[in-house]
């Protein structure tokens, strides 16, 4: 029998066992499922390959401990893949903001005298790290907001939340911010 006919749970038993041209199959048949959970997950191509791979391996090395009453081979194989995804995108640096891009959240400054803007420089400075404690959601949302215009209909489009959970991702992180540059002011 060809490998490319046999059910799902029969080609993961193949696959377990270590038929030669199992893996092939199997990947064939579940990679373009596989590579679009990764990908809404993690939002990068790079590390939505990563996932996908090391979903793939997961399987190959746990195919024995599939239980066809617990759900399908699909259902099994996409929770490996949620679960790596996310797992990558927990470990993943932060991406390094330029001090400069983020002059827009700071008001304008009317002086245009040197201590100013040594102050100004300062307050850009300090408003990195800032943004690094801010959760995923909340960071991302500011930063769309405020770096690249986007309305919280586009982010919420973009993230694939609800509008109201982008709406609040933004209150919320700007909210923060705000609190986090009047305590710097004020010291």
């Amino acid at each position: 029998m060809r490998l490319d006919r046999l059910p799902d749970d029969a080609l993961l038993a193949a696959l377990g066992l270590g038929e030669p041209d199992a893996a092939a199959v199997f990947v064939r048949r579940f990679q373009r499922r596989v590579f679009g959970l990764a990908y809404l997950i993690t939002r990068e191509r790079g590390l939505a390959e990563d996932a996908a791979q090391q979903a793939f391996e997961r399987a190959w090395r746990h195919a024995a401990s599939f239980d066809a009453r617990r759900g399908s081979v699909l259902t099994w194989l996409l929770a490996i893949t949620r679960n790596v995804s996310i797992d990558l995108t927990r470990v993943r640096r932060p991406a390094v903001i330029d001090p400069t891009d983020l002059q827009a959240l700071l008001p304008p400054s009317a002086a245009s005298d040197p201590e100013a803007s040594a102050v100004r420089a300062d307050m850009l400075g300090q408003l990195g790290p800032v943004l690094d404690t801010l959760p995923e959601g909340q960071r991302r949302a500011v930063l769309l907001a405020t770096m690249a215009g986007l309305t919280t209909t586009e982010i919420a489009r973009l993230d694939g939340v609800p509008i109201p959970t982008a709406k609040t991702r933004l209150r919320t992180g700007l909210a923060k911010l705000q609190v986090a540059l009047t305590r710097e002011v004020a010291e």
